[in-house]
């Protein structure tokens, strides 16, 4: 047993632990960073980046059978479903070497592969260590919620965890859950060649603005994919390749293989925050504004801290407790800035107030402008023509931004800038975008917000018609 002492101790290699470490450690700092299972945590090994590489898979093969619109003949597509496997692992294989011991330890970072577990408000213990250290930030992340569904447990399903390892392509895919994961993958196993039927409790999408989420639908229904909603799962039966889900009003849907995918549950279960005085609430670790847990030489971020969960949250959260633990310098997390997509085709992203929340909170003085997709030449060029995009404004600043179309999730990163600068839609309108592109988009819905401002309005003819009248 050894007794090791640090600037910094870090729990959880996810993206949010990485991100401490590593600009910790640059920064002077003594570092020990824990992982009892796999350095780089959901998003690289079971998360974003395998979900993505197997939605890139489902667009290829649906590219093909769609390729008439642009004058070349469709072909039905001919899907290995084990080699878009080995895709999503060369995938992760190939990110893989960034977040892994060997490049941490090379930045200096002393790297445990273990769990920790505190046994006081200052003291881990990792296997044989017994850790001391002046701040420690957890990071461990959140797993699938799998809930307790009569008959679940004798049937086999997959989560996030174990479906980009399946092999076997699914003849019916059930999926549980008809928020983003479950939309996703729905829409990526069907290009793929499955059937697949979503059984969803409430509203498919129900998080994101209905006027967004209904464009999503409809295109995934148009691509035949079966969406149950008020669907409430009340028993589950079967075995391997033959699988029933029974709602509570008596609907049945039978598959060949099963997806929960009904949310997220934070990792605390093995850390024993009692020993560290460490409160958590329903839905992870209690953190203040300035992501202190009760113990106050205790951070969470990211998932774990029950909060908004991204892996680009984890990133900002990182950046927060680094201002905080290394330099003593005051640091509040703000939500209002933060980003989110979802990756179907086309894509729905939102960053700050939506439409109904921003009414919610100014009432009249909100102003909705928008934008459709039809009108950007570089969206009919590429035939992608579904969706649009809407701003909130209040006195002539963006309070939120709302996208569905192609390349949403790019679109998004403006709106996001703007809001976390406060910036005015004065500054978007200025920019000058390359033509032609998607992103022009963003200047066209600033446009539209000036255009009531400028045309028709009898005092900005008056002052056209003095300056055409009296200057030479």
């Amino acid at each position: 047993m050894a007794d090791l002492k640090a600037d910094l101790l870090v729990i959880g290699a996810g993206s949010g632990g990485l991100s401490v470490a590593a600009g910790a450690v640059q920064m002077g700092a003594s570092v020990i960073l824990l992982e009892g299972h796999k350095m780089g945590g959901d998003c690289l090994n079971y998360g974003c980046v395998p979900s993505k590489a197997l939605i890139a898979s489902g667009k290829a093969a649906h590219a093909q059978a769609h390729a008439d619109a642009y004058g070349v003949a469709n072909q039905k597509p001919k899907v290995d479903y084990a080699a878009t496997k080995d895709h999503v692992a060369d995938v992760i294989a190939t990110i893989a070497p960034h977040d892994s011991v060997e490049r941490f330890e090379g930045l200096g970072v002393k790297v445990i592969t273990e769990f920790g577990q505190f046994i006081s408000p200052t003291q881990v213990r990792a296997g044989e260590d017994v850790i001391s250290a002046r701040r420690i930030v957890i990071a461990t992340g959140s797993r699938p919620l799998v809930p307790l569904i009569p008959g679940l447990d004798e049937v086999p399903y997959e989560t996030n965890e174990t479906i980009f390892r399946l092999r076997d392509q699914p003849g019916h895919l059930l999926i549980i859950g008809g928020g983003p994961i479950g939309m996703e993958m729905a829409q990526a196993h069907i290009r793929l060649g499955s059937k697949v039927t979503v059984i969803e409790g409430a509203k498919a999408m129900g998080q994101d603005d209905p006027e967004l989420a209904a464009v999503i639908l409809e295109k995934l229904r148009a691509e035949g994919i079966e969406i149950a909603e008020d669907a409430m799962a009340s028993h589950i039966r079967g075995k391997a390749g033959a699988v029933e889900v029974e709602t509570e009003d008596g609907r049945v849907f039978g598959g060949t293989h099963l997806l929960m995918a009904v949310g997220r549950k934070s990792n605390t279960e093995k850390l024993n925050l009692e020993a560290a005085g460490i409160e958590t609430t329903r839905t992870g670790i209690k953190v203040d504004a300035g992501l202190r847990t009760t113990n106050r030489r205790v951070y969470a971020i990211g998932d774990v801290a029950g909060g908004l969960q991204f892996t680009h949250v984890a990133g900002y959260h990182a950046g927060l407790v680094i201002r905080s633990a290394l330099f003593g310098l005051p640091a509040r997390q703000r939500t209002d800035h933060i980003p989110w997509a979802t990756y179907t085709d086309p894509e729905l992203a939102q960053v700050g107030l939506t439409e109904a929340q921003a009414r919610g909170k100014f009432g009249a003085n909100v102003e909705i402008v928008r934008f459709n997709y039809r009108e950007s030449d570089r969206a009919i060029t590429e035939r992608k023509t579904t969706g649009f995009i809407k701003v909130m404004v209040v006195r002539g600043r963006p309070v939120g931004a709302s996208a569905v179309g192609a390349q949403a999730g790019e679109l998004i990163n403006l709106w996001a800038l703007a809001i976390a600068n406060r910036l005015k839609m004065k500054h978007v309108a200025g920019m000058v975008a390359a033509y032609p592109t998607m992103g022009e988009i963003n200047k066209r819905v600033a446009g539209a917000y000036f255009s009531p401002r400028l045309f028709d309005n009898p005092l900005v003819e008056k002052v056209v018609g003095f300056v055409q009248r009296w200057l030479p």
